[in-house]
């Protein structure tokens, strides 16, 4: 079965798994007729996608109780995603940065020829890392910060001024129509040196955060160049973003 096949073939496995109630690395890559390598980050993407649950050697079904209590990557947040994904032009450098409607891009990231890609999140270079065809993956380092469940400080800010990006995909607590993107994080330093180092600074949020007025500004206005969000955005939230320069991106669920 071809790369082409992969979404067939991951299918195919969770039939298998579901049949069976347990699947080997070993045996799946020779019924796929593909390298375990390829098996292992099939399931690597499933497990990232709740589907199943890797053991040593093989992969076996999600207990009911934790299937119970997986929270859905909503389906504004895929819409927002989607329409990030096709402002990536290929070869692109670009970073990512923590969160959870930031980390919808990443199913897509495989399908981007010569993609490099900095973060500051260990869950984020995790599902690149795991993608069949993954890009150039950089990570900041830096000190952990458990609240962002990222790594921020002097030594990730460093990093990322030895580089220069052609876009930041960034998300936000809130959106403050006369100061910008805010956050609960006291962190901010490397945001904005995100920001600094990036031709394109690009806001991915979901319509009801915006209007939220939260202490702590992250990136003023100044510093946005697209703001992506759904279509339940009110006429007059968007009139006064467009009125500031940024370019709105209101996208569908499809």
């Amino acid at each position: 079965m071809s790369k082409r096949n992969t979404p067939q073939r991951r299918h195919n496995i969770l039939a298998l798994l579901n049949e069976q109630g347990e699947v080997s690395v070993d045996a799946l890559a020779k019924r796929f007729e593909t390298s375990e390598v390829t098996i292992r980050k099939d399931l690597a993407a499933l497990e990232a996608n709740g589907l199943l649950l890797r053991r040593y050697g093989g992969a076996v079904p999600v207990p009911q109780e934790l299937l119970d209590n997986v929270q859905p990557v909503s389906l504004y947040k895929q819409a927002i995603a989607r329409a990030a994904v096709t402002r990536i032009r290929e070869h692109a450098r670009i970073i990512i940065d923590s969160g959870s409607t930031t980390a919808a891009m990443i199913p897509q990231l495989g399908r981007q020829p010569g993609l490099v890609v900095m973060t500051n999140s260990l869950n984020v270079a995790r599902a690149i890392s795991e993608l069949e065809h993954e890009p150039v993956l950089l990570m900041t380092g830096g000190t952990w910060d458990p609240h962002s469940e990222s790594f921020q400080g002097q030594v990730a800010e460093q990093v990322l001024r030895s580089y220069d990006f052609d876009q930041l995909f960034i998300g936000a607590d809130g959106i403050d129509l006369e100061r910008g993107t805010t956050t609960f994080n006291e962190l901010l330093g490397l945001s904005r040196v995100m920001a600094e180092v990036a031709r394109e600074v690009i806001v991915m949020v979901e319509s009801d955060k915006v209007g939220r007025k939260i202490p702590n500004l992250e990136l003023p206005w100044g510093s946005v160049s697209t703001l992506i969000t759904d279509d339940r955005l009110p006429v007059e939230a968007r009139d006064q973003i467009q009125a500031r320069g940024i370019n709105l991106i209101c996208a569908a669920i499809s």
